[in-house]
C-alpha cells in the first residue's frame, strides 16, 4: 500500500496543481481551455502511438481485453438498471447516474497505469482504451436514447465522432504499428517522445483545471449512488468477473484498475448535448474525482 500511495501521489497532486492554477487564472485567460484540446488531439494520440509502438503484446492478450471489458459492461448496466428500477429517478438525472457509474477518466487512467504497472501497464490500458471507449459512446447515447432524449437522436453525427475520437485513433495506429513490428526511426522517436512525455503531466492538469466544485454543493443521492457503484462497485464486479473468467496477472489489475476510475470528464458534454441533467454531471464528475484520491489506493490495496 505505501509503495502504492507514492506512486499515485503525483498522479492526484499533477490534478490539484491544475485546479489551483485554474483557480488562480494563470497562466491566463483561455489557456487551460487550448491545452485541453492541444492535449487531447496532439499529446495523447502521440503517445499512444509511441508506447503502444513499442509494445510487444501476445495475440491472446486482445482478445481477453474484449471478453473481460464485454462482460464488465454487461454485469454494470445491469445494476444500473436495477438501481432504477429501485430509485425510479427521470429520465435526465438517470442518464447522468449512468454515465457516472459506468465510464472512465482515461487521462488518469492512463497515467496511473504508467506509475503503477510501467510501459505494460500502458500498453494494455491503451488498448483497453480503445476498445472501451466506442462501446461506452455507443451504450451511453442508448441509454440517452431510452430515459432523456428530447426528439430523436442523429446517429451520424455521434458515429463519425467515435471513429475519429483522437484516443481511439492513436491507439489503433499504436497497435498496427506493435502488431507488424515497424519500429520508430530515431528522428520520428526523437520527436514522438518529449510528446509523449509531456501527455500525461499536462493531460492530469487540464482535468483538475475543469474541475467545478461548486457543483457539489447540495450533493445529492444520485451523486452518492453512482459514486459508490463506480469507485466501489465496479472494481469488485470486475475483479469477481475476472476470477470467473479465469483470467490473472497484469491484465486483470489494469481492468481494476479501469474500473476505479472516476467517471470521464466528456460525461458533461454528452449531458448538456442530449437532454440530461448537467449540473448533477458536473457534480458527479468533480465529486468523483476528489472521492478517488481516497477509493483507488485503498481499493486497489484490496483487490490487487
Amino acid at each position: 500500500m505505501p509503495v502504492m500511495v507514492q506512486a499515485l501521489v503525483p498522479v492526484f497532486a499533477l490534478i490539484v496543481m491544475g485546479h489551483l492554477f485554474r483557480r488562480c487564472n494563470f497562466p491566463g485567460d483561455g489557456f487551460w481551455l487550448q491545452a485541453e484540446r492541444f492535449t487531447y488531439y496532439v499529446l495523447f494520440p502521440a503517445m499512444l502511438v509511441y508506447k503502444l509502438g513499442q509494445a510487444r503484446l501476445p495475440a491472446s492478450a486482445y482478445g481477453d481485453i474484449l471478453l473481460l471489458i464485454v462482460a464488465m459492461l454487461l454485469v454494470m448496466t445491469l445494476l444500473l438498471a436495477l438501481l432504477q428500477g429501485f430509485w425510479r429517478w427521470p429520465g435526465p438525472v438517470f442518464s447522468s447516474v449512468f454515465q457516472g457509474g459506468i465510464r472512465f477518466n482515461s487521462y488518469v487512467g492512463l497515467a496511473a497505469a504508467g506509475m503503477l504497472l510501467g510501459d505494460e501497464g500502458l500498453s494494455l490500458i491503451a488498448i483497453a482504451v480503445a476498445i472501451k471507449v466506442p462501446l461506452l459512446n455507443l451504450l451511453c447515447i442508448l441509454m440517452f436514447s431510452l430515459t432523456a432524449a428530447q426528439g430523436p437522436l442523429q446517429w451520424r453525427p455521434v458515429l463519425k465522432a467515435i471513429v475519429t475520437n483522437p484516443l481511439i485513433v492513436g491507439s489503433v495506429i499504436g497497435v498496427t504499428w506493435s502488431f507488424f513490428q515497424i519500429g520508430f526511426h530515431p528522428l520520428v522517436a526523437g520527436i514522438l517522445a518529449p510528446l509523449s512525455d509531456l501527455a500525461l503531466p499536462m493531460g492530469l492538469m487540464t482535468v483538475g483545471a475543469g474541475l467545478q466544485l461548486k457543483a457539489l454543493r447540495g450533493a445529492s443521492m444520485p451523486f452518492l449512488v453512482a459514486s459508490v457503484a463506480k469507485l466501489v462497485a465496479f472494481p469488485l464486479i470486475t475483479a469477481g468477473l475476472a476470477l470467473l473468467l479465469g483470467l490473472e496477472g497484469m491484465l486483470v489489475q489494469v481492468a481494476v484498475l479501469l474500473a476505479a476510475l472516476p467517471t470521464a470528464t466528456s460525461s458533461y458534454i454528452l449531458a448538456r448535448q442530449l437532454g440530461g441533467d448537467a449540473p448533477l454531471m458536473a457534480g458527479i464528475i468533480s465529486g468523483q474525482t476528489l472521492l478517488a484520491m481516497m477509493s483507488i489506493p485503498l481499493v486497489l490495496g484490496v483487490l490487487w
